[in-house]
């Protein structure tokens, strides 16, 4: 069953932008929730490998990366987007 989900903007775009890519290279439409689960695919292809994840472990830990309620209230400002 489909679930519904509440986006900010600018991630609604990335999303968008992402799956237009995605029908490029793959010559046909890709959805937007296509898209949501090729990108964790990927995601998850890459932490696969123990050196890339460990890679990727260490700069999210050295990054400034707000916490959930921080991000929350930035994109708050913005008029989120739904998607289903």
């Amino acid at each position: 069953m489909a679930k519904t989900i509440t986006l900010p903007d600018a991630v609604y775009a990335d999303l968008e932008s992402a799956s237009k890519e995605l029908t490029l290279m793959a010559g046909k439409p890709i959805s937007l929730s296509m898209t949501v689960y090729l990108l964790t695919a990927v995601y998850r292809s890459h932490v696969s490998e123990p050196c890339a994840r460990d890679a990727f472990r260490q700069r999210l830990a050295n990054s400034d990366i707000m916490s959930p309620e921080e991000f929350e209230k930035t994109w708050d400002k913005t008029q989120p987007k739904t998607v289903e």
